[in-house]
């Protein structure tokens, strides 16, 4: 899986002022002008290492070319690209500066718009495009998404409780906006969104209820 992070001062046409880092779990080949990190895009580790690599700066586009290794199955590999996709947007929340670019593939599949919508909390316009050079026998497309606009209060997180198997644990310690927003990134989980959860039931003491089931 391929991670690029690119950043630049002044003008964008000066090639002296770009900087690249391209990370992958395996070892790459070299390539001029590029810093190359071996690691794990879902490990904090890692974006520290990026923006370290920018001297404190952050990257004004990020462009992942990650795919799993297909079955044949669709609705099994798009899953797992759709997986891919959000740990790589889970560290792009840390590395890309307000305003910037995403770039990444995905599998247009029959349950894509889920994918959108999850984009779509981060970045003001997601655009959907499928290069020449792909198959049109393929389910592969790009999304595009410019200007990056977290929601206020978001603080970015590196926790995925499908992966790191504590799916109760995990949500009860988040607090704020990332309650609602990590579990929906995470599984598409709308319980936080919950509107009887949105305000206090006025219960009267000495009441009677009843319960239907």
């Amino acid at each position: 899986m391929c991670f690029y992070c690119f950043h630049y001062r002044g003008a964008a046409a000066d090639p002296s002022s770009v900087k690249i880092v391209a990370v992958d779990l395996q070892a790459m080949a070299p390539l001029p002008g590029v810093v190359q990190l071996q690691g794990d895009i879902t490990k904090t580790s890692t974006a520290e290492a990026i923006i370290g690599h920018f001297q404190g700066d952050t990257a004004q586009l990020v462009v992942c070319d990650g795919a799993p290794d297909v079955t044949g199955l669709h609705d099994l590999d798009e899953y797992v690209q759709a997986q891919l996709l959000l740990a790589a947007l889970n560290i792009t929340t840390h590395v890309l500066t307000k305003g910037g670019i995403f770039v990444a593939k995905i599998f247009r599949g029959k349950d894509v718009t889920l994918l959108y919508s999850q984009l779509k909390i981060f970045f003001r316009h997601v655009t959907v495009t499928k290069p020449r050079s792909s198959r049109n026998s393929s389910i592969e497309a790009f999304v595009v998404c410019e200007d990056y606009s977290p929601p206020s209060g978001y603080t970015p997180t590196m926790v995925n409780p499908l992966l790191d198997l504590s799916y109760e644990g995990s949500w009860q310690e988040l607090e704020g906006v990332n309650r609602v927003i990590v579990p929906f990134l995470a599984c598409g989980d709308l319980f936080a969104y919950d509107s009887d959860m949105t305000y206090p039931l006025q219960v009267m003491y000495n009441d009677i209820f009843n319960y239907f089931f």
